[in-house]
């Protein structure tokens, strides 16, 4: 069933309306067969860009909406419940325009932007590496200046949703000496000679999303590569996470809410022992606790969106939704499962890839290990 939301205008009511009807119409029916062939559904995101979805929150000047996180966050949670691939994708996009839209300069902001959230063009965010994940600090990609003001580029980077299929990469790498301070922002378009691509990773869930490595060998760009200041990539790269930690979050409620849409429906229709299940107190509730966990999961998201549109710091309470949220989302799913019983574990059942897809998010965007780290670090510091 729709979530009755509170949005905090007409014009984003009607925008969620356009959203489901988009939804319904050109996401939902394929995200099934999408899954089972491992197809990527590129058309979709042109389609997001051309209806004003790929660039919510950025302004209206560069072909955004300008709308507020806390509408995105909505928008992003009904496409991950009805495909993760797309609602995650859409999410990574964000992430990856974000270094443009924030740091950039003007000129090349209004040349950037518009191509890359009207649709013609999906991004990709290239921070982890084989060997650096959760120690982004210890990245070794380096790109070496060339004598004219521009890079040289030697590296891979590992884990990048929508590597191969992308337009562009938002690359983080190093361009002098060790630790966080030697890290810069750079745009690498994909026809860049020297860019290539690693097999795409077999995965449990998400099976239509590529997940590839991006292999850069001599790769050249010019100066206008370089996104904001040449040492101030890792601070981007930490601004950029907060907002896609956000994200997360949402694509986890979204999972999560479907999981108990359709646990729901089947424990109405289930009957054993001649009632329906759902009348049974020990399945009636498992539900209420699967719905309470998920409005919690949503209600904190929505505030550390709020703070971030307040113009507030958020990546405290942003590392606590994307924490808390895809924790739900694992449990809310294994409980969708277990409602459906032998049926929860075949895959003509929707609960069975939400349960495998839900596992993704307690990974991606930083491992929930790693949130624990940054707000138990925000609790302890000492203040000055």
């Amino acid at each position: 069933m729709p979530v009755d939301r509170v949005l905090p205008t007409a014009e984003s009511r009607d925008l969620l309306d356009l959203v489901r009807d988009l939804i319904a119409k050109e996401v939902a029916p394929r995200a099934a067969g999408d899954e089972a062939e491992g197809r990527f559904p590129r058309e979709v995101f042109t389609t997001l860009g051309r209806s004003g979805l790929l660039g919510l929150p950025y302004p209206e000047e560069y072909g955004g909406a300008a709308q507020p996180y806390e509408v995105y966050l909505q928008v992003v949670e009904e496409l991950a419940g009805a495909y993760l691939a797309v609602g995650l994708g859409l999410s990574v996009h964000t992430l990856s325009c974000f270094p443009v839209a924030a740091y950039a300069g003007e000129e090349r902001r209004a040349e950037l932007l518009p191509t890359m959230i009207g649709g013609e063009t999906l991004g990709a965010y290239c921070l982890s590496e084989p060997h650096s994940g959760s120690d982004a600090a210890a990245l070794s990609t380096q790109a070496a200046a060339d004598g004219e003001g521009g890079y040289v580029v030697n590296g891979v980077k590992a884990w990048t949703t929508h590597g191969g299929v992308a337009d562009f990469y938002t690359l983080m790498a190093r361009t002098s000496g060790a630790g966080a301070r030697g890290i810069s922002c750079l745009h690498v378009p994909a026809d860049s000679p020297g860019l290539s691509f690693g097999r795409p990773e077999r995965k449990m869930g998400m099976r239509s999303s590529p997940t590839a490595q991006v292999r850069l060998d001599g790769v050249r760009l010019g100066p206008d590569a370089l996104v904001g200041a040449e040492g101030e990539g890792f601070r981007i790269a930490m601004a950029a996470l907060d907002g896609g930690r956000l994200g997360i979050a949402a694509c986890a409620v979204g999972v999560a809410q479907a999981a108990l849409d359709a646990a729901t429906a089947y424990a109405r229709e289930r009957r054993q022992f001649g009632s329906r299940i759902a009348d049974f107190q020990g399945v009636g509730f498992m539900l209420a606790d699967m719905a309470t966990q998920v409005a919690a999961a949503r209600s904190l998201y929505l505030d550390a969106a709020r703070l971030r549109d307040a113009g507030r710091p958020y990546g405290t309470r942003a590392a606590m939704a994307k924490l808390f949220a895809s924790d739900m989302a694992m449990r809310v799913t294994t409980d969708a499962v277990q409602v459906f019983g032998g049926y929860g574990y075949v895959e003509d059942f929707l609960v069975e890839r939400l349960m495998r897809e839900a596992k993704v998010l307690q990974i991606v965007e930083g491992t929930n290990q790693i949130q624990r780290l940054v707000i138990s670090r925000a609790l302890t510091k000492d203040a000055t």
